[in-house]
Order: structure tokens, then sequence, then C-alpha cells
């Protein structure tokens, strides 16, 4: 047989009952387009989160009070709550540590903030004017935290855009206005730039205070930090400068023992790491779950040509009985079962494609398609037809033709 003789017999066999053919390509189309939606959701999500981390500052280090841990960024900020870390420490590093270009000391907590009779719970940040180069803040209207603010207790306070399209009406000037936090009254003194949201830390919902403001009417008086933001002079020297931070701090602390340190710090190139790690794996387990179905439509599409097999018995025992061999029968069962495939596959792959784009213009998920993850859906769809139309097409080519003949 000629290979236009066998497109067009497996065109009339797929046409010959459109409603079976259209069911079974539907378990491929489900399969395909959910492998492709899952594995773009999976990274669209892993690049939002290093995006995020990113945009946190540059060349960023953070050190984190309490025992070591592999990861201590979470959806809270990844404050730590044990006191281990004072301002003495940030001067310490600030002086002592060779290639740093900023320290910014920090203290935070989640509050109940109100404003002419409007309220939200947001975190409330502690902070000196170190801050804002240090993370990369910028301020649309007005002015960052000073560190005369900080020294004479000035009860001024910087809000993110979120924070106020919460606390003020459209077409309100937060600066200027009054909010209070705690029970204790902060003047808006800017509104800082956008930086977007991916789920992981909204930055545009946060409010800033003055460091000392922070801890004596927030915190109760308190001299501890909840974290230590450092911002290195260059990438290059980000592991060197971790290295110093952790040894100065083990003396200071009088710690020996490395792995008893009452501190993690942690550079932005391992948080971005650890969490893509996480996300690597997240995506992994949605592309499997998802996978499943497509060995479900494997199983209809074997179904399929068995049942082929059996109805076009007759046929098959004429053709073996006019000359055709073995290998003719097996190439045209196998040739239908990866046309089902790959014409299902196709459709998916539009399907997917449209509902990632769909998902991501609608704000409801952040999907990121990528052409390998298209491919690979489009391959196992053709190694699917393969695989399971072969013991089909194996089957129909061993019939006895005489039998075939006979058979009703």
């Amino acid at each position: 047989m000629t290979t236009r003789d066998i497109l067009h017999e497996t065109f009339s066999a797929l046409t010959a009952n459109k409603v079976r053919t259209s069911l079974t390509m539907l378990g491929i189309i489900i399969g395909i387009s959910s492998v492709i939606i899952m594995v773009a959701i999976g990274q669209g999500a892993q690049g939002s989160i290093q995006a995020n981390i990113q945009s946190l500052g540059s060349n960023l280090i953070e050190i984190f009070p309490g025992a070591q841990r592999s990861f201590g960024y979470g959806a809270s900020g990844g404050r730590g709550n044990a006191q281990t870390l004072t301002p003495d420490d940030a001067t310490a590093i600030s002086t002592q540590v060779a290639n740093i270009a900023d320290v910014s000391p920090e203290v935070s907590g989640r509050y109940q903030v109100t404003a002419k009779g409007t309220n939200t719970n947001t975190s409330v940040t502690g902070v000196t004017a170190a801050y804002a180069s240090v993370h990369n803040v910028q301020v649309n209207d007005g002015n960052f935290i000073t560190d005369a603010d900080s020294k004479n207790l000035s009860r001024v306070a910087v809000i993110g855009p979120t924070t106020a399209s919460d606390l003020f009406a459209t077409g309100t000037e937060p600066v200027g206005q009054t909010i209070t936090i705690k029970g204790m009254p902060f003047k808006v003194v800017g509104v800082t730039v956008s930086k977007g949201s991916s789920g992981f830390n909204n930055q545009d919902d946060a409010i800033y205070v003055p460091l000392q403001d922070a801890q004596l009417f927030l915190l109760g008086k308190t001299t501890y930090l909840s974290t230590l933001s450092i911002s290195a002079v260059s990438p290059d020297v980000m592991t060197q400068v971790q290295a110093d931070i952790t040894s100065l701090l083990l003396q200071r602390h009088n710690i020996s023992d490395p792995t008893a340190a009452d501190f993690n710090v942690l550079n932005q190139a391992s948080i971005v790491s650890a969490a893509s790690s996480v996300t690597g794996t997240f995506t992994i387990l949605l592309a499997a779950v998802a996978g499943i179905s497509l060995v479900v439509g494997g199983i209809g599409i074997m179904n399929m040509m068995l049942t082929t097999v059996t109805e076009r018995t007759r046929e098959i025992g004429l053709r073996k009985a006019i000359g055709a061999k073995r290998h003719d029968i097996n190439v045209q069962f196998i040739t239908e079962a990866v046309a089902l495939t790959v014409i299902g596959g196709a459709i998916g792959v539009l399907l997917g494609w449209g509902a990632s784009y769909t998902v991501t213009a609608l704000g409801i998920l952040q999907a990121s398609i990528s052409m390998s993850s298209v491919l690979l859906a489009f391959g196992v769809s053709a190694a699917i037809g393969i695989v399971f139309g072969y013991y089909p097409a194996r089957r129909a080519s061993r019939l006895n033709p005489i039998e075939a003949l006979r058979y009703e």
C-alpha cells in the first residue's frame, strides 16, 4: 500500500463513525489541554515568585532571628519572632563588613489600621531611611521615612498604593491625612510606587513607619529587630559578604558552633533557588495529575481500535486474501490510532493555549506557556497513539484470512 492509500483508508475509517471517533479523541483533547494548562500555571507561578523576590531589592542579603532554617521567607514576609538581633548588630555589620552598600534594620507586624471611618488589616514595618535603597522602594507622592523622623519620633507613615485605596476614597490625596495604628495617630507623608503583587508578598499593601516609632508605640518598647536587610555592592561579592556577616554575628553572639547559630542568613540567590525548587516540584505534580487523563485517553483509543478490528474482521480477511501483507495491516491500524491522537493533540494544544491566555488576561492566575511544554505534550500524544494502537494493529495483522472471511 502506498502512503496515499493508507491516508485515504485512515480518513474513511475515522469518518465512518464520527460520534465514536469524536468521543475517543475527547480523552486526548482533555489530557493534552490539561497538561498544558497545569504546566503553564506552574511556570507562571514560578516566574511571578522569582520576579517578586527580585523586586525586594538588589543584591539582597536577609538576616532573620532564631534557629537556622532552610527557607526563611513565607507568606507573612518571613520575619522571625525570636529576639536575637539588635540595632547594635546592624551597626557592627555596616562598619565591620566590607562590600556592603547599605544596611536596613527592620521590625514588622500586622495591625488593624483605620482612617476616617475606613479600616484595613495590613503589614506595618518599622524602617530607617536605608530601607528605600536596600529594597528598591520609590515614592510616587511625598517623601519616604528619614533618619530624622526616627530620631524625633515623628509618627509619620508611608503607605503602599493598595493600602491607600483601601483607606481613602478615590480622588482623596493620602499625603497629609492621618491614619491610626494600634490607637496611635500617624501622619501620611508618602505613597510608594506600585510594584504589583504575585501572591507571594504584596508590597503594595504595606505601611512603613520610623523604626523607633514602631519599637516604642507598636511593639511595646522592644529593642530587638525582626529582620536585618543588607545590600551588597555587587552580585559577585554576595557569597563572601554572607560568610563575613555570619562570622561576625557568631562572634558577637558568643556562639562557637555555626550549627547552633541563633540567626539565619539568606541571600537573594538562595531564596530564589528554594522558591524555584518548590514551584518546580509543584509544576511536576500538576503535570503528573493532568497526565493521568492522557493514559485514560490512550486506553479509550485502544478500546476503540479493538472494537474496530472486530467490526472489520471480514475486511481484513478480504485484504489478506488478495495479497495484503501483515505489515500493511499493522501499519494501517497504527496509522489510524496515531491520527486520532495527533488530531486530538492538536485540538488540545489550541484549547490549552487559549485557556492559559484567558486565565492570564482575566487576572485569575498567572500562566506562562513554554514551547517545550507544547512540543512535549504533542509528542506524548503521538507516542500514545503508537503505544496504545500497537496491540490492536498486531491483533488485526495476525488474523487468519480464511477464518476472517468466515466471520459473521
